[in-house]
């Protein structure tokens, strides 16, 4: 946790929003993509893409063009404003999660560029450096080129990467492909979102602060690995539409009704507390705006827990549909990554596509 001296101010407090929190709602989105006049053109080897190509078919999180039989490019982008304060820590945060879109479709990341937009005038150039810096050393820990980018003069500090991977088309995974009787398992513990806003609000120790950094710096590396096994039919990340819009769009694009065991979801430590306190963000309010009518909440839910599902994951989690069988094959490969909070959490069925919590 970094303080802000006389010269120097919070990264958060030149942005209006923070991390993923910072999506526009999927809602508004959609209508956004809807009202291009511009035919959508055939591109045979677009395996997954929604701009321009043969539509938005699916929510996935990167595009995938295949090269030949056994190649395939994965490509995507991903930045946003600060989530903290400390220029570093904004930095890896920002790049973890641009290079989480390649490994939720079970791509390895082979290269990134930067995407750079900061306010010279008003930060230090050795903050922005920090910055720069702090997504130079995740892309190094991914084993990955940094080997460009772009930057721009701009009103707010934004920050992030271009990342580009390759997968082997016949285990590529998109988020539509969960089968009725699939168990939901969750790689990271929910509560990104609530964290950032009890730092703005000066309510995060610093024992919390390091969970948060700890959780949004670690890398999806089982993405690739948990593309292979068998039995596993679906995959996608948790950020800024939370666990329930992120369930939706694999419900939607499977023809599933998700169900989701409330009690069983892992949350970060002191999360449930700050939720119950009222902390929560902005963005959470959007989302429940934008894809509530299609969540079925149980009666009895505390209010807080509807804040906790929709609230924006930064860096998230992988959340994969496989098949009951191999559900124990998931986890240990969570466990081997470190991932050791991973855990099934609902599981799909036959109905319309729509989220159920109980």
């Amino acid at each position: 946790m970094t303080a802000s001296t006389p010269d120097t101010p919070r990264l958060t407090s030149l942005s209006h929003g923070g991390g993923c929190g910072c999506k526009i709602a999927p809602g508004v989105l959609t209508d956004l993509l809807a009202r291009s006049s511009v035919p959508p053109q055939l591109f045979p080897d677009l395996l997954v893409g929604s701009w321009g190509g043969r539509g938005p078919e699916t929510a996935d999180d990167a595009a995938v063009y295949r090269i030949n039989e056994h190649q395939a490019i994965v490509a995507t982008t991903d930045f946003f404003m600060p989530i903290v304060d400390d220029p570093y820590d904004f930095g890896r945060i920002a790049a973890t999660n641009a290079l989480s879109d390649v490994y939720a479709m079970g791509g390895q990341p082979i290269m990134a560029l930067a995407v750079v937009g900061m306010p010279i005038n008003v930060l230090p150039h050795d903050v922005i450096a920090r910055i720069l810096e702090g997504g130079q050393s995740v892309c190094r820990d991914a084993g990955v080129p940094l080997a460009g980018g772009h930057s721009i003069d701009s009103v707010e500090p934004i920050y992030g990467l271009v990342a580009i991977g390759t997968v082997d088309p016949k285990d590529l995974k998109r988020n539509s492909g969960a089968q009725a009787g699939d168990v939901l398992i969750l790689g990271k513990p929910l509560g990104v979102g609530i964290y950032s806003a009890a730092l703005k609000k000066g309510q995060l120790d610093e024992s919390d602060y390091a969970t948060m950094i700890d959780a949004t710096t670690r890398l999806n590396r089982p993405g690739p690995e948990l593309a292979r096994l068998p039995g596993v039919h679906a995959m996608t990340d948790v950020t800024g539409f939370g666990l329930l819009g992120h369930t939706l769009e694999m419900a939607r694009g499977s023809g599933l009704t998700a169900r989701i065991n409330g009690r069983a979801v892992p949350f970060l430590k002191d999360v449930i507390e700050l939720a119950s306190a009222g902390i929560r963000t902005g963005a959470s309010g959007r989302n429940w705006a934008s894809y509530g009518a299609d969540v079925d909440m149980t009666p009895d839910a505390p209010p807080f827990l509807q804040d906790l599902l929709t609230d924006p994951q930064t860096a998230g989690g992988l959340l994969v549909a496989c098949a009951p069988e191999a559900a124990n094959d998931v986890l240990k490969c969570f466990n081997r990554f470190g991932f050791a909070q991973a855990t099934a959490i609902g599981h799909l069925e036959a109905g319309p596509g729509r989220v159920q919590v109980r």
